[in-house]
């Protein structure tokens, strides 16, 4: 990789909730571990799935505003906390230069089958708890996170299935260059509940494998202006392809892997991991002419769907390894990306 631009975009802090339990470290000794955190499955057609263990929104947040607050909402909520906690007070001075891009599939699930059963089975359709409509928005978790946080800058929610936390990644960059935010709290979050887990089983056929649930966060600004915080990783390139028929996916990543390597004048050959949901790795293989060392998630903390992309971005800024990282992903429905990240 050539030398990078001084004012480069950088990860600078990162966190998660994951089922390997609350905060980044917990995250990274769990995949650096390998050992999967699949544990019989609460309900729903899967026998085994991974949760956050012991989590409630009450335990992570308090009493105090929670009572009506989903899961996927807590889940994002925690994250981002966890992340301004390590940043300190500092980040949040001119909070309306900071911004909010999350991600999520469909926002609260649950809430939004529990909301709507309500509403058909009782004596009249606008007979619902109104505390819980906001619940059934999709931009519930990446509003509420800012609310709680007292976050003032832009707020966004990406939905974009398996690539959403690369969607959501690229999306910020465009914040940040724009001149529309100073920094960007950037991931994706999705909660599991045996609503989801049908639906997912449903529209698989059955194909679908354990699912995964938690949230995580990174905190993208300027090289020049991080005050003093670590360059975790640098992002070299983003690339995104649509394709028209499903075996069409592993030329379309094919070509996106090719064309984000470029961009960021890399050698395929100096690329030294490749964080990857699984899918279509032989195109991977074709684009780079060689078998990369895989970072897989996956098979760790199950499909967490929309948070999928982030947390394969989380593994790959902890892995340790220095030089250039590539994160893939595959979204069925006819779409494909890739991050190029200099890891220093």
């Amino acid at each position: 990789m050539t030398a990078p631009p001084v004012d480069a975009l950088v990860i600078s802090a990162w966190s998660a909730v994951s089922p390997f339990g609350m905060g980044s470290a917990a995250f990274a000794d769990g995949v650096r571990a390998g050992v999967p955190a699949l544990a019989p499955a609460p309900g729903g057609p899967f026998e085994r799935a991974a949760l956050v263990p012991d989590f409630s929104a009450a335990g992570a947040l308090g009493k105090k505003g929670t009572r009506t607050m989903d899961r996927v909402t807590a889940l994002a909520v925690s994250t981002v906390g966890r992340l301004l906690q390590e940043c300190g007070p500092a980040l949040l001075e001119q909070p309306e230069r900071v911004g909010v891009v999350l991600g999520t599939g469909s926002g609260s699930v649950q809430s939004i089958m529990d909301f709507t059963r309500d509403g058909l089975t009782g004596d009249k359709p606008y007979h619902v708890d109104p505390a819980l409509f906001p619940n059934t928005v999709m931009n519930r978790a990446a509003g509420q996170s800012a609310i709680w946080h007292k976050i003032k800058g832009p707020n966004t929610t990406i939905a974009g299935g398996a690539l959403t936390g690369l969607l959501a990644l690229s999306y910020a960059a465009r914040l940040l260059r724009g001149g529309h935010a100073d920094r960007v709290l950037v991931g994706a979050a999705e909660e599991y509940s045996e609503q989801r887990a049908w639906l997912e089983w449903r529209g698989s056929e059955g194909a679908a494998g354990p699912l995964g649930e938690g949230g995580a966060v990174f905190l993208l600004e300027r090289e020049s202006t991080r005050e003093g915080r670590p360059v975790l990783a640098r992002v070299a390139s983003t690339r995104f392809r649509g394709f028209f028929e499903p075996g069409g996916a592993a030329e379309a990543l094919r070509e996106c892997v090719r064309a984000a390597v470029a961009e960021a004048a890399v050698d395929p050959a100096d690329v030294v991991l490749v964080s990857t949901d699984g899918a279509e790795e032989q195109a991977v293989v074709e684009a780079l002419g060689r078998t990369p060392q895989w970072l897989r998630c996956v098979p760790l903390v199950g499909d967490t769907s929309a948070a999928v992309a982030s947390f394969q971005l989380a593994a790959a800024v902890a892995s340790g390894r220095s030089g250039a990282a590539l994160v893939t992903g595959v979204e069925p429905d006819g779409t494909v990306g890739c991050v190029v990240l200099d890891l220093p």
